[in-house]
């Protein structure tokens, strides 16, 4: 039974680091990356459809990024996608190839961008938190029960305290990691 709450427990904050690792991934450095304009929809045949099913998404070089259509109508449909979001980038279209360029990073967008960051950082640090709270909770409903011994309660609230420290730690890493990416540049 604690085996399974402190399972269930490591599954949840792995599953929150992971989820800031996707979203700080698509947040914009002054390097280009696919993974900033993957969750764009784009309306093909009246159904929002992702970017990456309707085109081909490369990177060209550090600072610019291609996106080739698969059908030729669908160049005017990408292009306005790519307007409407708010990315802020502006296509270029020569033929069936759209180009974005990316422009560099002033200091002043990378110190907000960096302050985003550790934001998204103490979210995910909250959600470990109440993670290892509801594990917690659980446990001592389990003493309450008389399912478990109190050393028991004991030792399974220290494995769930080792564990948060963990993911705290890879938290930090996670954002220190993106923070030295948006100075770097």
């Amino acid at each position: 039974m604690l085996d399974t709450i402190k399972k269930d427990a490591q599954t949840r904050m792995q599953k929150s680091v992971e989820s800031l690792r996707h979203e700080l991934q698509r947040l914009r450095t002054g390097r280009a990356s696919t993974a900033l304009i993957e969750p764009l929809k784009v309306p093909y045949y009246g159904t929002d459809t992702p970017i990456t099913q309707v085109a081909s998404v490369a990177i060209a070089d550090a600072r610019s990024i291609t996106i080739t259509p698969f059908e030729k109508n669908m160049v005017g449909a990408v292009e306005k996608a790519i307007l409407a979001s708010d990315l802020g980038l502006t296509p270029t279209t020569v033929g069936q190839v759209i180009r974005i360029n990316l422009p560099a990073l002033t200091e002043e967008r990378r110190k907000e961008l960096s302050k985003h960051v550790a934001h998204e950082g103490e979210n995910a640090k909250v959600a470990v938190r109440n993670v290892r709270r509801d594990a917690l909770h659980q446990i001592k409903e389990l003493l309450k029960d008389k399912q478990i011994s109190e050393d028991d309660e004991r030792r399974a609230g220290e494995d769930i305290q080792k564990a948060t420290d963990k993911f705290i730690k890879d938290v930090d890493g996670v954002v220190k990691a993106k923070e030295d990416e948006l100075m770097a540049m």
